[in-house]
């Protein structure tokens, strides 16, 4: 079997190599104390860098709140929350495309479901990367989301989409 065929390093290069071009995106999740001014601070530490929240979700309860990032570097990013001392979860996510359809999300639900994959978050991604807009989606089985979105022909974004953007 050649190196390029396609049946062959499919699930391999997925859990070896995360590249640019790996098929999820890395959610940042910090939690910061319900005071004024916090998530400022937070989103003001990306400025002098190359790096851009390129989508973004709050929720708050109460005493503190988890906000959520999608970054355009996560390298540098992971790097920069690092270094404000904050507490970080790293969740892996699925950026996908919203077909040119009347109800593509009801589209992406659908083929989801077949699969018996459900949705735990799901928020819009601010930018366009390859110019249509983009949904950024956890779910409870990431390989098999993945690999049903997929074969139903749905674009996936990548973190190599992201950081394209000017």
């Amino acid at each position: 079997m050649s190196h390029g065929d396609a049946g062959e390093g499919a699930g391999i290069g997925f859990a070896t190599a995360r590249g640019r071009n790996w098929p999820t995106l890395r959610q940042f999740t910090v939690f910061l104390e319900n005071r004024v001014g916090q998530l400022l601070e937070v989103v003001r530490r990306f400025e002098g860098s190359r790096v851009r929240i390129v989508a973004l979700s709050i929720n708050d309860s109460g005493e503190c709140a988890f906000v959520r990032f999608l970054l355009s570097h996560p390298e540098q990013g992971r790097e920069i929350l690092e270094r404000a001392g904050l507490a970080i979860i790293e969740s892996d996510l699925l950026g996908v495309e919203l077909p040119d359809d009347q109800q593509p999300l009801l589209r992406i639900c659908t083929a989801l479901l077949q699969a018996e994959v459900n949705i735990i978050q799901a928020y819009p991604i601010m930018v366009r990367p390859r110019g249509q807009p983009a949904v950024a989606l956890m779910v409870d089985n990431t390989e098999m989301g993945m690999e049903t979105l997929a074969a139903k022909g749905f674009s996936m974004i990548t973190e190599g989409d992201l950081d394209e953007i000017e």
